[in-house]
């Protein structure tokens, strides 16, 4: 009996810049797992993408081919492959500010395809993630490999990524990231803490309780209560 055939979910998000070429880049992941590297076969071209892998612990084969929108520098595209899934850093060729409209040639909505909120960032907030031009740095190449066997080389025990942690990218699109404290940062004394200057003066505070009770101490050490004795007229 043949295995069975599924496509794999894929994720992606991207930057991109007119000037900066490791700024220009595909973030792309296929969730792939209990798929080891001896059985996965990928062909990354400028214009599409091929995989095919078999896990033997899930009897399932994926296959998924993408057409993409634009062309891809597959001699500076990078690749990690993990127990989970096949991440890629694929390098865009041509150097625009505008981010693609969409990853596939086709606009047509596909199950499979989703966006990967953990990595994207809108267009006009790429300047705020300064470690986007590093990220390339420590991954395996793609250049010349064929099937999964040029993926190795310059890929260290971490996958290649260089110690890079993908899931800190975020900031994507609805991921957070840190509250912009704004004016309320103003507020705040040297150590942090809030300005007392408005703080209620605690002297009042003291006159009015001595003023409702008003006791004075004996010889023997216990209170006394002074009043003012009752003087009634006699007709």
């Amino acid at each position: 009996m043949s295995p069975t055939q599924i496509t794999p979910e894929v994720l992606w998000a991207q930057r991109s810049s007119a000037t900066v070429a490791n700024k220009n880049i595909i973030f792309l992941t296929i969730s792939v797992p209990d798929v080891p590297a001896s059985s996965c076969k990928i062909d990354l071209k400028s214009n599409s993408l091929t995989f095919t892998g078999h896990s033997d612990t899930k009897k399932l084969t994926y296959h998924v081919e993408l057409n993409f929108y634009g062309e891809i520098d597959v001699e500076e595209s990078k690749t990690n492959h993990t127990a989970r899934d096949i991440e890629f850093v694929l390098r865009k060729k041509d150097m625009k500010e505008e981010y693609w409209p969409r990853l596939l040639k086709e606009a047509q909505k596909m199950h499979f395809l989703k966006t990967d909120f953990d990595k994207w960032v809108d267009e006009d907030e790429q300047d705020e993630k300064p470690d986007d031009a590093d990220m390339m740095g420590g991954m395996g190449g793609m250049g010349g490999m064929e099937g999964m066997g040029g993926m190795g080389g310059g890929m260290g025990g971490d996958g290649g990524f260089g110690g890079i942690d993908f899931s800190k990218l975020g900031g994507g699109a609805g991921a957070g990231g840190m509250p912009d404290f704004g004016e309320n940062a103003n507020d705040l004394g040297a150590d942090g803490s809030d300005d007392d200057d408005d703080m209620p003066d605690l002297e009042d505070e003291e006159e009015d309780k001595g003023e409702e009770v008003s006791e004075t101490k004996g010889e023997s050490g216990t209170s006394a209560t002074t009043a003012t004795p009752k003087i009634e007229e006699v007709s």
